[in-house]
This record gives structure tokens, C-alpha cells and sequence, in this order.
């Protein structure tokens, strides 16, 4: 063989090796030539309205970034109105939590203020009111509620708007599909008027198998962290001494779209949540009712796990929505046994404006259901030290009858 044919050919070789070389080179000079996009604008959301009293800390769990975006981009300062700030930087999902204690009676007007490190700032504030420990706490609202072109959900919140309060919603809150449009338009133009004081609960319209839409993004992105974190939204909140606990009933549906939302996991944290706040008084509530006199959809036994780990727990109340009715339910056990003693007390109030549907006459009033109703109307429960006292609140004119009921029981 001719040498310098062979010279040539390794000559060729290496050029080409070298060529790789600088081609790699110039690419990775490329994909890491010059700084990286700076963080986007700050994304504050606080939180609701806060009730407590003096000497008794309020937690705040806010939002200083966007979602996606590196928290560590991002500082925040907290002003609680009383003269008293904190600050610090957000996690790395964008999250803040701080508390406080309040040393006076008053409103105070607590400010979040969040800063991206390119100097973009923006803001959010809640309100803080402190009363004098023992004061009474109403908790009023419904479930099934924002529906387009019917103006029910209209009275409701009409009738809501005059009764100060902290407010709950029994999830299916914005129909068709609780999507981001249904909820600007179907849901923010009643109920969205006192959102700065409203706890939320999810439904199976949130987690919808119809559209085939499980991440509930239209409920969390309207809500933000008033609803809990993505995807299970699940969350506790004291108010006066009692202890509130909102749950997702929408496993079922979620499965059956392929979600890992899980019931066992939602077990395991409630029954840590319950250890971990002894109250003297205790109320959950979701979406699906375990008890139910309805026709559209009745008594869902899927439900029972979380009876039960609440009635082992002593427990006073539950409240769920899903049947576009109201029904009062005696105390019972899980298993449907009337229990005086200890047992839970379930209402359904799916009255929020969602339309009707029908009760079986032959079982309202019969057994552990003691009243039922096909009206629209938000049930107010008053929270006292050791006891309750609820009321139905119907819209006028009513549509099909005149209904009122109310009554006092004591906690276990």
C-alpha cells in the first residue's frame, strides 16, 4: 500500500474529527451564550378573609410566584396592619407561610407584597377581623350552585351578601364543566362577590368526566390557595372552636378518568388532621352525600371510610351537596344506625341555585332523615363553645312552597 495514500486517509480522519469537535463546541457555546430569561412578574395571592381572637395565631399559606416559575427568584414582605411585618424568601414552589398573633380586638388590613428579582412587585391583601374569644362564628352557603341562564344562584348569593360571615361552597360550583369561563361567567358574577370570605369544596363537575378534564385546573386556578393544593384540594381551618375539615369526594369519577387522586390517601390524612386538632367541636364537608333521600343520585356508600374515620374521631357534623335539595338527617353512625349519643348529623344542602331534584316523599321524614325540601337557599349554621344551632335560609318568592327549618344541638 502507498504510504502517503494511507497518510492522506488518516489526515482526512482527523480534520473531520476536529470539524466535530468545533461543531460541538459552537453548539454548547450557543445554548449557554448570554444570562438566562429573568423570572416572570410576581403572582401574589394571600389567601382569604381570617377570623380569630387575641393571643390566638392566624397562619397565612400564600403565593408570591407563579406557578412553574423558581421561588428562588422571588422575596415577599408581610404587613398584618398592626405594625408588626415579616419577610423573607418563597420556596421553591413559589409558597410562603407565616402566622401571627394579634394582641387587640379590631380589623386589621394585612397586606402580601411580592418581589421578583427584577424589581416587578405585585400585591394582594386580605382582611383579619379579631374578636373576643368565645364570639359566636356563622358559616353559611350551599353547593351546585353557578349555573348560566337560571337565577337561582342570583337570590342565593343575594341572600348570602346581607349575612356577615364566613362562607362554604359544597363543590359543583360552576356548570357546565366548572372550566375557567364557567367560572367568570357563571360563578364569579353571583357567588364571586364575597370570594374574599368563601372556603371551597370540589364536585364531580370540577373533576369532570364529561369533558374529560380530571386536573380541576378551572376550580384551582379561580380559588388559588384558598382551595388547596393541586390536585387533591384538600384542607383544614379553625374558626371560634370549632375545627373545619373540606375532603374530595370526586375519587370515584377521578379513577374512572385514570387520576391517582386516592381515598386511602385522603384517609390517612384525615385521620392525622384529626389527632392533630383535638376541637371541642368538628364539621367536614365535600361533595357526595353518604345519606341522601334524593332521586337524581341517593346515598353513595362510597362515602363511609370517611364517616367513619370522623365518627371515631367524635365528630358533630357533615355537610355535603350533589342532590339539588336540602334533607336534615338525624345522628347516626356510618352504617346508618340512629346513635343520639355520638353520632354525626348530616345535611345536605345542594340548594345553591343548580336547579332541582326531586326528594322521595316516602323516605323524607322517615327513619335518620327527618326534613327535606325542594327549594333554593343557603344553610347558615352558627358556631358556638360547645353546641350549634342551624337554619335554612330559602329565597322569596319560593318556588314550590314555603319551607323553613331550624333547631340547636350540642357537640359530643
Amino acid at each position: 500500500m502507498d504510504p502517503r495514500k494511507d497518510d492522506m486517509r488518516y489526515a482526512r480522519v482527523g480534520m473531520l474529527a476536529v470539524v466535530a469537535t468545533v461543531a460541538v463546541w459552537a453548539a454548547t457555546c450557543k445554548a449557554s451564550d448570554g444570562p438566562p430569561p429573568p423570572p416572570p412578574a410576581p403572582s401574589v395571592d394571600v389567601g382569604v378573609d381570617m377570623r380569630t381572637s387575641p393571643g390566638t395565631a392566624v397562619s397565612v399559606t400564600a403565593r408570591v410566584a407563579p406557578r412553574g416559575a423558581n421561588g428562588s427568584s422571588y422575596r415577599w414582605t408581610l404587613t398584618w396592619g398592626d405594625g408588626s411585618a415579616d419577610s423573607g424568601s418563597a420556596g421553591s414552589d413559589g409558597m410562603i407561610s407565616t402566622s401571627h398573633a394579634y394582641a387587640a380586638v379590631g380589623q386589621y388590613a394585612v397586606s402580601l407584597t411580592g418581589r421578583a428579582s427584577t424589581g416587578a412587585t405585585a400585591n394582594d391583601t386580605a382582611t383579619v377581623i379579631v374578636e373576643p374569644a368565645g364570639t359566636p362564628q356563622v358559616l353559611i352557603g350551599a353547593g351546585d350552585i353557578g349555573a348560566c341562564g337560571l337565577p337561582h344562584s342570583q337570590r342565593v348569593a343575594a341572600l348570602i351578601d346581607t349575612i356577615p360571615g364566613t362562607v362554604f361552597t359544597l363543590g359543583d360550583n360552576a356548570y357546565p364543566n366548572a372550566t375557567a369561563t364557567d367560572y367568570a361567567n357563571c360563578y364569579a358574577p353571583t357567588w364571586g362577590s364575597f370570594k374574599k370570605r368563601t372556603h371551597p369544596t370540589s364536585g364531580n363537575h370540577e373533576f369532570q368526566e364529561y369533558h374529560h378534564d380530571t386536573t380541576a385546573d378551572g376550580y384551582f386556578a379561580y380559588f388559588g390557595v384558598a382551595a388547596g393544593t393541586q390536585p387533591m384540594g384538600i384542607y383544614s381551618y379553625g374558626l371560634g372552636s370549632w375545627h373545619i375539615i373540606v375532603l374530595n369526594s370526586s375519587f370515584e369519577e377521578s379513577v374512572a378518568a385514570g387520576r391517582a387522586l386516592s381515598r386511602d390517601k385522603q384517609l390517612d390524612w384525615l385521620r392525622k388532621d384529626l389527632a392533630a386538632h383535638p376541637a371541642p367541636c368538628t364539621l367536614a364537608m365535600w361533595h357526595h352525600p353518604r345519606f341522601s333521600s334524593g332521586t337524581a343520585h341517593g346515598s353513595d356508600t362510597l362515602q363511609q371510610p370517611f364517616w367513619q374515620a370522623l365518627y371515631d374521631a367524635n365528630a358533630d357534623v357533615i355537610l355535603v351537596g350533589h342532590e339539588h335539595n336540602y334533607e336534615r338527617f338525624a345522628p347516626q353512625k356510618p352504617d346508618g344506625t340512629l346513635d343520639r349519643a355520638r353520632g354525626i348529623r348530616e345535611f345536605v344542602a345542594g340548594t345553591g341555585g343548580g336547579g332541582y331534584d326531586s326528594l322521595d316523599a316516602a323516605k323524607v321524614g322517615v327513619g335518620n332523615s327527618e326534613v327535606g325540601a325542594m327549594e333554593h337557599g343557603a344553610l347558615k349554621l352558627t358556631l358556638f363553645a360547645d353546641s350549634y344551632h342551624w337554619e335554612f335560609l330559602e329565597t322569596l318568592p319560593p318556588v314550590h312552597h314555603e319551607f323553613h327549618d331550624s333547631g340547636t344541638a350540642s357537640c359530643h
